[in-house]
Formats: C-alpha cells, sequence, structure tokens
C-alpha cells in the first residue's frame, strides 16, 4: 500500500502587490499538485499574509515523483463581483522535495504568469514527503479548470527550484512513529557508474599497452621554472582507447567501458568461503584453523577461529597477474598453535583451467574442494572456495585483500583494514546562530557585592563567551550574536552556562541550559526567528534528557536560536574551495557537468621509512573534490604503485579545485602502539574551470613538497582527467551568478569569523572521518584543506608581494614606454602617438570601442598560444626555490612557538623590521592624502589661497574654452619635446609637496 504523501506548509507572503485599487489584496493560496488542489483561506486586506495551514498530498505514482511539480497561486479575491485576480505563483520541481527532517521554510520570489502580468514579493513554503500511514490526505477541492489555468501553462516563464534528492533518507515526521524508509527510485537522475561494470580484459589490448610508446611533452609552466618539475603530457592507452593530444581514440575491437579512464590491471582472486569437517591435528581433538593462499612468493592468511572444525570465513584474495610466475594456486588449511602451527591439508588449483568473469556477469557460484595430504592423497575435510580472473572493475575488488610479498610480515586483518580503498562523504555542516538577549532573576551566592555574569555557550570543543556585564538588579541585558558549527547528525548538545566572573580566573556557574541541537529550528533564508525564554538548570546538574520536576529554579535566559542553512560552511581555504553549495537542500541548483578522475600509477617515489634494512614507501592517494573523499588502495613496498582506480563527481560550480593528494601508510607496522601519522608525499591541485569540455588530460605531474630544508620533488602522479559538461548554457550562466550563496551577501560574516568558523569546521569534518574503517587520518584531512594556510610565513608573504609587482607589470611597461614617447627616444613612434591621439580628441566616441576591439584582438591572438594543460605547482611562483632555511624553519614551527628564546627574539628582529619598512610606506601615502585634503584646509592659509586663485582662473578657462583644444593642448604639453622641458620639477608639484601633513603633530 502506498503512504507516500507530499505536505506543504503555507506559512506567509510578503510584500504583495496591490490588487483591489485601494492599495490593499485579500490574498489566498492554490496548491496544484497531481491533479489535486487545494486552497487556504482569504486574508482581507493585508499584504503581508500569515496563513500557518498544512495540505497533505496523495501521490500517486511514487516512482514519478521527480517529473511532477507543485505550483502554488496566489490570487485577490474580489467580493464584489466574485471573480479573483493573479498576484504571482510559484513552480517547484519534483527534485527538491525533501524529508520532513530536512524541511525549513522557504520564501520563494513569485513568478509572472507572462510578460504583461504585474508581479512582486515572496511566498515562503515548506515542502516536505512522508511516508507515515497515521497522516491522512487533505480534501481536495474540485477538479480544477482547465479552462483558466491550462490555456496559460504553455506560456508561463517558470522558474525551477532543483536539487539533488536524498534516496536514502526516511520520509517521516518525528512526532509520529518511524515507518519504513520510502526509497524514491524513480526521483533521482540516472546514476554515473564508475568502476563496476561493462569492462572486459582482452589479452592484446593488455600487450598493445605495453608496446605503445609513451608520448612525453614537457611543461614547465614557466621559463624559470627547474625542468626537473615540469609537467609532462603523456598518451597512455586506457580502457577505452590511446589518448592522444586529449583525444580518445579506441581501436576496432575494444569494447566500450564506463572504466575507461585507466588502464586495465588482470587479478586472479580468490575467495575463502568456509570449511566442514576438517580433522584434528592434536591429540584433544581441538583446531584453531586459518587458511594460507600462495601463489608462488605470494601468500594471504585469514584469521584464525578457536576450536572449531567447520570455520566461516568468507573473504577474497587478489593476486595480481603480472607479478604471478607460478601456475599452481596453493590454498593451504593450518592449525594454529603456539610454537609452529600444524599442516591440516592442501588444495591444488591449475591456474590454465581458472575462468575469467567480466561484469555485469553474476558472481561466480563457489564448489567444495576436497582437501589433500602433502603426498596428494584425499583426506577427511572440505574446503569452499571460487577462484577466477578478473580486473580492478570486479565488484569484489574494493573488498578484496591485495596479497603481496611486503604484506607476509604484517597481520592480515591489519593490512586488509588499513589498505582498502574506500569512498567517504564528509558529514553536512550548518552554522548554529545564537543570539544572548538577557538574563532574568539571577541567583547568586554572595549578597555583598553584585555579580559580573557573562554567557559562555559551547557546542563541544567550540566555547564562546560575551562580554562581562554587571548584574545589579538581578537582570542583565547582552544582545551578543554568536556562530558555531555544528554537523549533521546533531547527536550534540547547545550548552549556555551563565557565570560569574569573581576574579582572575575564578568563575562560578549560576546556570545552565541545554538545548538539543536537532529540537533547533531552521532557516534556508534571512527570516525573523521569535526568542524564547530558557529556565536554566542548577549548575550542578548535568542531566540533560529530564527536565527537573521539584527543584524551584527561578533564573532563565531570553535567546534566539537557530541553524542557518542559507551560507556555504567554508571548511577548506576560500582561494581552492571545491564546493560553494549552501547547506539547506531546497538551494541546490542542478549539476552543470560532471568530473572524472583515473589515479593511474605514481613513479620514482622517495622512500618514505625503513623496512628491513631497506628503504620503502607504501604509497596511497587521497581525491577530494565537494563533500565526497576518495582513498585508493595502499600498494605496499613500491616506488612506482599503480593504482589504476576511476571516480566520479558532480560538478556544481567550474569556479571549485580538485585536490589529489599522495601519502605513505605507517599504520601497516604500527607493533608499539604509538599511533604514528601517515606521512605527507605531495598534493595536486587543478582547478576545473582551466580545463576544456570533453577532453582528456593524461598528464604526470610532479609531487613537489616544502620542507624544513628547502622544496623536494618527491616522485611524480600520473593522472588521467575529464570534464563533461550536461549543459553548456547553465554552465555559462554560472559565471553571472555570485561565487557564494545569497545569505553570504545578505547578512555577511566577518573575516575573522570565518577564519574561527573554518577552523571548527575542519576540526568537525576530520574528526568525522578519523572514525571511519579505514580512518582517514587528521593530518591528512588538515593537509588536503590547507588548514594552517592562515598562519605567518615570510616566504608566502614575500611570494604575495612578487605576485602582486607581477599584477602591475603591465601598468609598469605601459608607463615606461610612454615616457619613452614623451622624451621623443623614437621620432617616428611619438608622431604617430601624437597623430592617434588628434584623432582620438577629434572623434571621442571612438574611444571605447577602440579599446574593446584592441583587447578583443589581443585574446584572439593569446587563443593560438593558450596553455594547453592545466596549471601545476610553481616553485619559483611559490618564491620556494630562493628561500632562507630560517624562514622555512620559522614556517614549519609550531603554533604557539616551540624554539629556544634566543632565537625567536631573532625572527622577532627581522619581522620589526619588515613591518618598520611597511610602516614607513603606510605613512608616506597617508602623507599624500593628507596633503591633498589639505589644499582647502586652510591650514596653511598662502598655499589654499593660491589654490583657490588658480581654481577661479582654471573655471573661467575651462568654460571659454572648448573641452577638446584643452585635451589637446595637455596631451601635446605632456607630450612635449625634451628641448622644451626642465630638470627641476613644476611649480604645481613644488606647491603640493609644501603642504602640510599630519606628521609633524604625531607622537
Amino acid at each position: 500500500m502506498n503512504n507516500l504523501k507530499l505536505g506543504v506548509e503555507v506559512a506567509s507572503a510578503h510584500d504583495l502587490m496591490a490588487k483591489d485599487g485601494q492599495g490593499s489584496a485579500s490574498p489566498y493560496v492554490e496548491l496544484h499538485f497531481d491533479h489535486q488542489k487545494f486552497r487556504t483561506t482569504v486574508k482581507e486586506k493585508d499584504l503581508d499574509p500569515y496563513w500557518n495551514e498544512t495540505f497533505y498530498f496523495t501521490i500517486s505514482d511514487p516512482k514519478n515523483l521527480a517529473n511532477l511539480t507543485l505550483d502554488a497561486y496566489i490570487y485577490n479575491n474580489a467580493k464584489g463581483n466574485n471573480t479573483k485576480s493573479f498576484m504571482g505563483k510559484v513552480h517547484i520541481h519534483g527534485t527538491s522535495f525533501v524529508p520532513y527532517s530536512d524541511a525549513v521554510v522557504f520564501h520563494y520570489p513569485l513568478e509572472k504568469r507572462s510578460i504583461f502580468s504585474r508581479v512582486k514579493g515572496e511566498l515562503g513554503l515548506k515542502v516536505f514527503v512522508t511516508d507515515n500511514p497515521s497522516i491522512r490526505s487533505s480534501n481536495p477541492l474540485p477538479q480544477m479548470d482547465t479552462h483558466s489555468h491550462g490555456r496559460n501553462e504553455t506560456k508561463d516563464s517558470r522558474r525551477t527550484f532543483h536539487h539533488l534528492p536524498n534516496s536514502n533518507s526516511n520520509f517521516h515526521q518525528p512526532q509520529f512513529p518511524a515507518q519504513q524508509p520510502y526509497i524514491a527510485t524513480g526521483s533521482q537522475p540516472q546514476p554515473y557508474a564508475y568502476g563496476l561494470e561493462d569492462m572486459r580484459s582482452q589479452n592484446q589490448n593488455q600487450n598493445q599497452s605495453q608496446s605503445q610508446p609513451r608520448v612525453v611533452r614537457m611543461y614547465s609552466g614557466s621559463s624559470s621554472q627547474p625542468l626537473e618539475y615540469a609537467l609532462k603530457e603523456t598518451s597512455p592507452v586506457l580502457g577505452g582507447g590511446q589518448v592522444i593530444g586529449g583525444r580518445v581514440v579506441s581501436g576496432d575491437n575494444r569494447r566500450a567501458s564506463t572504466y575507461d579512464l585507466v588502464e586495465q590491471m588482470q587479478f586472479l582472486f580468490v575467495r575463502v568461503v568456509k570449511a566442514q569437517d576438517l580433522p584434528s591435528m592434536d591429540v584433544t581433538g581441538s583446531l584453531d584453523p586459518y587458511v594460507e593462499v600462495r601463489v608462488g612468493n605470494y601468500k594471504g592468511v585469514t584469521q584464525h577461529f578457536s576450536k572449531t572444525s567447520n570455520p566461516e570465513w568468507n573473504v577474497v584474495f587478489a593476486f595480481s597477474r603480472e607479478r604471478m610466475q607460478a601456475t599452481v594456486l596453493d590454498v593451504v588449511v593450518k592449525d594454529k598453535d603456539t610454537l609452529k602451527d600444524d599442516f591440516v591439508g592442501i588444495v591444488r588449483v591449475n591456474l590454465h583451467d581458472i575462468p575469467t568473469r567480466v561484469p555485469p556477469d553474476s558472481p561466480l557460484a563457489p564448489e567444495w574442494y576436497r582437501i589433500e595430504d602433502k603426498k596428494g592423497e584425499k583426506k577427511k575435510g572440505e574446503l569452499m572456495l571460487a577462484v577466477w580472473m578478473g580486473t580492478q572493475a570486479d565488484e569484489a575488488f574494493p573488498d578484496a585483500f591485495l596479497a603481496d610479498a611486503a604484506m607476509s610480515s604484517v597481520d592480515g586483518s591489519v593490512s586488509s583494514m588499513y589498505t582498502r580503498s574506500k569512498v567517504y562523504h564528509s558529514p553536512r555542516l550548518w552554522y548554529v546562530r545564537v543570539n544572548v538577549i538577557e538574563v532574568q532573576d539571577l541567583v547568586w551566592g554572595e549578597k555583598t557585592r553584585f555579580p559580573d555574569v557573562y554567557v559562555k555557550v559551547q557546542i563541544n570543543n567550540q566555547v564562546l563567551r560575551t562580554r562581562p556585564v554587571q548584574a545589579r538588579s538581578g537582570n542583565a541585558l547582552w544582545n551578543e550574536e554568536m556562530m558555531l558549527v555544528a554537523a549533521e547528525p546533531f547527536e550534540d548538545h547547545l550548552i549556555l552556562t551563565i557565570e560569574d566572573r569573581m576574579g582572575p580566573n575564578k568563575d562560578e556557574a549560576l546556570g545552565k541550559v541545554f538545548i538539543p541541537l536537532n529540537a533547533v529550528e531552521r532557516r534556508a533564508d534571512d527570516r525573523v526567528i521569535h526568542p524564547r525564554w530558557f529556565n536554566l538548570q542548577d549548575p550542578s546538574d548535568h542531566d540533560v534528557d529530564e527536565k527537573k520536576k521539584d527543584h524551584k529554579f527561578a533564573t532563565r535566559l531570553h535567546l534566539r536560536v537557530c541553524l542557518d542553512g542559507g551560507y556555504h560552511v567554508l571548511d577548506e581555504s576560500t582561494q581552492y574551495s571545491s564546493d560553494l553549495r549552501p547547506t539547506a537542500k531546497q538551494l541546490w541548483k542542478p549539476s552543470i557537468g560532471i568530473l572524472e578522475l583515473g589515479i593511474l600509477n605514481a613513479s620514482a617515489l622517495l622512500p618514505m621509512k625503513t623496512r628491513e634494512s631497506r628503504g620503502t614507501t607504501d604509497a596511497y592517494c587521497v581525491a577530494k573534490y565537494g563533500h565526497k573523499w576518495v582513498r585508493t588502495r595502499t600498494v605496499p613496498d613500491s616506488s612506482a604503485p599503480k593504482f589504476n582506480e576511476q571516480y566520479t563527481w558532480e560538478v556544481y560550480d567550474p569556479a571549485t579545485v580538485l585536490t589529489v593528494g599522495v601519502f605513505d601508510n605507517s599504520q601497516l607496522e604500527n607493533d608499539s602502539g604509538n599511533n604514528p601519522k601517515d606521512v605527507r608525499i605531495g598534493k595536486i591541485r587543478i582547478r576545473i574551470s582551466t580545463l576544456e569540455t570533453g577532453r582528456v588530460y593524461t598528464h604526470s605531474y610532479p609531487l613537489l613538497l616544502l620542507q624544513p630544508s628547502g622544496v623536494k620533488k618527491m616522485g611524480e602522479l600520473h593522472l588521467a582527467i575529464r570534464f563533461s559538461s550536461t549543459s553548456m548554457m547553465n554552465m555559462m550562466y554560472m559565471y553571472s551568478r555570485p561565487l557564494l550563496p545569497k545569505m553570504h551577501y545578505v547578512r555577511p560574516l566577518t573575516v575573522v569569523q570565518l577564519e574561527m568558523l573554518r577552523h571548527q569546521a575542519v576540526g568537525i569534518v576530520a574528526a568525522r572521518l578519523s572514525r571511519a574503517e579505514p580512518p582517514l587520518r587528521r593530518e591528512i584531512v588538515e593537509y588536503m584543506t590547507d588548514a594552517n594556510s592562515h598562519l605567518w610565513s615570510m616566504r608566502r608573504s614575500k611570494a604575495n608581494f612578487f605576485r602582486l609587482m607581477s599584477v602591475f607589470n603591465g601598468v609598469f611597461a605601459v608607463s615606461k614606454w610612454f615616457g619613452e614617447v614623451c622624451l621623443w627616444k623614437n621620432p617616428i613612434t611619438t608622431v604617430l602617438v601624437h597623430v592617434l591621439f588628434v584623432m582620438l580628441v577629434s572623434f571621442p566616441e571612438l574611444i571605447l570601442p577602440t579599446v574593446f576591439l584592441y583587447m578583443f584582438l589581443i585574446g584572439l591572438w593569446n587563443y593560438w598560444f593558450r596553455a594547453q594543460y592545466p596549471p601545476h605547482m610553481n616553485t619559483r611562483l611559490s618564491y620556494a626555490d630562493a628561500v632562507n632555511p630560517d624562514e622555512l624553519d620559522e614556517e614549519f614551527d609550531t603554533f604557539p612557538t616551540s624554539r629556544n628564546p634566543d632565537l625567536i627574539r631573532h625572527r622577532y628582529d627581522r619581522l620589526r623590521s619588515v613591518a618598520g619598512r611597511i610602516q614607513s610606506v603606510v605613512g608616506d601615502i597617508a602623507s599624500q592624502g593628507e596633503r591633498v585634503q589639505g589644499l582647502l584646509s586652510w591650514r596653511d592659509p598662502r598655499a589654499t589661497l593660491i589654490f583657490m586663485m588658480f581654481c577661479l582662473v582654471a573655471a573661467f578657462v575651462l568654460y571659454a574654452t572648448p573641452f577638446q583644444v584643452l585635451v589637446t593642448v595637455a596631451g601635446f604639453y605632456v607630450m612635449r619635446h625634451p628641448r622644451f622641458r626642465h630638470r627641476l620639477p613644476s611649480a604645481a608639484l613644488n606647491l603640493f609637496r609644501r603642504l602640510p601633513a599630519r606628521t609633524d603633530i604625531m607622537l
């Protein structure tokens, strides 16, 4: 039985247009959905009506929910002639419907019915989906008149509000009993598969991949960039064909594949399911069995079970085919013992008889194999196995234990947990806005003094405080607003504590308020949230769930609390954000494209640790874009690991950045229990707007890492990237939209607030992802999000200064050229400039067209020399190749510092010297501005009098002389021949330099 219903709460409307000829209107709302129509009550003579009425529509076909639309019409009720006049409408697409827990009241701007309609105002609606059977549908009005609406629907200019549906959410209201979730299979867009189907392994293609030469082109990005740090363009043979010049050239016998941005890798898969009737090798009859799977020198080991002859493992091992040199697979059953494990039995499988499985074929059915002894004779006991050949597109590959010689000394369960590839989703973050207004009826202990009270606001480790206020009458007023960060699901409480500052480092709690975050009102715009009074609990009471019944505690706290979903919660540096969408899903727009990333391999990686007296690296990659993090499998003991994993993201804004990092896994040999950190190897950033649509970028990126000893190349990472646009018009339209959501401009946050909130957001994301399995550790999250980019760095300051100078290089070059023109260094050029100047003065209407045509021609010329590769890390631009070692040591210092006092004193003196020069420049600029103000301030009466007389004469001269003549004379005077110039400054400049500034009255 279908219980799915669409709930619509008509909240209010604002700033409606008057329709009754008397400056007012009597509005009501009609809701149309799935051939049903509901109507609110009429609000007489009200241009800002409030309804707060809720209606429930029956959804006839849940699979067609994404194709349905909700239309809300506002009409004016004219009592005299019993007619209605159109006041506006709202059109909401089915993909914007969310469960009740995510729904908030959103004020939609009213749309016109035709180009001649006069409409203004907003309509506040709360739209949600519920499957609770206790809710009954509202009684619909008679079938709507197709004559009045159907004729105009095809001509309406509709504004559609989209977002991606959450198909895994439970559509029910919290106040009713929870029901089985409804999965809106028809409401979600067609998913993009990345790695589980349509990949066919062909030996001839693999041989072709190995025999094809790799075309390499070097791009250093700058003439000053060292060649070893250059970007290399390659032409590998991938699953879809060979990449040549950004295009994929498919072979004649190559099948189409969604796994087309990586090279195919052949694996031998062995699934060890279970065993039965295993013989005991002990006189006591007990057996602790485990299985060892061996192919030549490579092996994988399952966990052991205690005292059972019928164990069940159900684990999968994967062996790389290119490393296999044996022709027989040995599956050995052993008995775990203290000194030496006993042999129980063995199963041998000839590798030439193993079938090949290609998705989307069904999984291979496991079979029972009779175990044998070392002589090949049958023994009691059977082992259920499934053995097949496949590729990384196999469904079993992500959870398979990759058996490798480097893992022979590592516990199989530990390495399997820390080496698998995984996809993570960071939690949805909200801003919590807390407005602490006042407190009444305070109760404090010492009656001989007035309390100096403040409010401490806390969510987990986020703590903010108001200013202290002296409560002389037992009441205190603050009216301060604070912002914090919270993550879904809301399991925490907002805790407000009123404390009395009795002395230095001596505070006494006077009361507490516990507010569950899941009960806080949400909003997606800047509508007003009504404040509430909260009764304080006794400070000694730590019970956040049960209310106090008998204890009388009269203190009340006046608050305004809400969850702001109209902002984008920044959890990474604003310069390289990967997502700019607001928190509220109702405000999400459709995606504009698909980003596909193929992580192929790494090469020439430097050893990061020592194992068995030799250097080694256990590398894995992490990629982040939007809320989705991906982690490749760890390839142990390899300086040239091959990953060949492909991932896909939906792109909502081209002004975003994909970040890919490479790390060394330090968790595989964690025997001492000291929890070592994973070591960073390098990082790559790719801005989506720099990628051409449909082109495949295959490049080998240098992994550059800044260390206390200087910049160092740690290796290279080979990537394949493709950005596909789903709608070119939507993507071009995005360039005219604001970069951040509307709330960032309606109620902007300060730079200090944004930096503090970003720090808290990174901490929340790191804490949440570190609890996954395998964990995405905190140091990885902080490195990928550049959590410490706000800290002081002398190197970064110099780099930014030289960046600023390079921006003005063009201005400096033009001024230098114009100076040479004025000095007649090349008489022919100077004469031509005079002729051009006279033409522009004579025909001023040609100035702007000439400028824009010139810029168009420059852009057309630069098109033929445009970059054919994505930008990459530049050591010269980063000022990393000429940095002082002491400056690097300062950059890598902890905060607060951990260096010795003498070194800190030296760095402080150096910083004072730099700041002194900046101080002098700022002072000179201020002096020039004060001299301009002093022209008419009468601080120097003689200078002001001279300037006033000049202004009077200039007014008459400019009035009597045509403007073109004045411009021509001024231009010829500026470009006059050096014979008519003097080395001394002009009289006007001398007058300006004599004007007083405020430097003489400064201490």
